[in-house]
């Protein structure tokens, strides 16, 4: 749901090349300094050049901020996911939706299982996340427009808001990290990244061994098998 414009380069300024350059240089040597501070052993990693490339015909600075705020997106997603598979596989449910006992051996039978408007329902509200955290909030500058990667756009400007929607933040809902100096922001920053890519690692860890009972040692014997093929529509 990105929205993309192409750039009219016939009316760009004779000076363009030059700045573009300086900006490129710029960025280039924030995503080393980020690279190194996320894990200073491995610095800055990037073998497929995805950090230098130009998608879609956009700026190289936009494809570094669709990579980036992908990256937190599916950082943020599998922290959930990593701690509602815990609760599920330990029978931590809720008790009844749309008046069917949520039940099951595993996290995926328990989805299976739901009804299908209970489904439908939280389909239907993800995708509303999405489309609000891409086009939603009057002066939200998207991240491929100079936008900071990561942040979501505050309800206050849905339409149909009411009163108690003004200030609140899906990011920040206590507003709590809004108060916090510009030092530890870039700390948090830091450790989201990084618990989110240890959260991907550790959900696909939990699926896979729950596929192929072994195939994650360090799991085995802990996850219960899976009948259901979880990454089939994916395939």
């Amino acid at each position: 749901m990105l929205s993309l414009y192409s750039a009219a380069a016939s009316f760009a300024p004779a000076t363009a090349p030059v700045a573009t350059a300086t900006r490129a240089a710029v960025s280039m040597a924030t995503k080393e300094d980020l690279a190194a501070s996320l894990n200073p052993v491995l610095g800055y990693y990037d073998p497929l050049r995805l950090g230098s490339a130009a998608f879609w015909n956009e700026s190289q600075e936009a494809t570094y901020g669709f990579l980036r705020q992908a990256e937190i997106k599916h950082g943020r997603v599998a922290m959930f996911a990593f701690c509602g598979y815990i609760a599920q596989a330990n029978g931590l449910t809720w008790p009844n939706l749309l008046g069917v006992p949520t039940t099951g051996a595993t996290p995926a039978e328990q989805w299976f299982n739901l009804p299908i408007q209970g489904r439908v329902q939280i389909v239907l509200f993800i995708g509303f996340l999405e489309w609000w955290g891409e086009f939603g909030g009057q002066g939200h500058q998207h991240y491929m427009r100079g936008g900071k990667p990561g942040v979501y756009p505050p309800f206050k400007d849905i339409p149909f808001h009411k009163a108690h929607l003004n200030r609140f933040s899906l990011y920040d809902p206590l507003g709590i990290a809004a108060k916090n100096s510009p030092e530890k922001k870039a700390s948090g920053l830091l450790k989201e990244i990084n618990n989110g890519r240890l959260a991907m690692i550790g959900i696909m860890g939990f699926l896979a061994e729950a596929k192929v009972p072994g195939s994650v040692p360090g799991l085995t014997g802990l996850i219960k098998p899976e009948v259901f093929d979880t990454m089939g529509p994916f395939a």
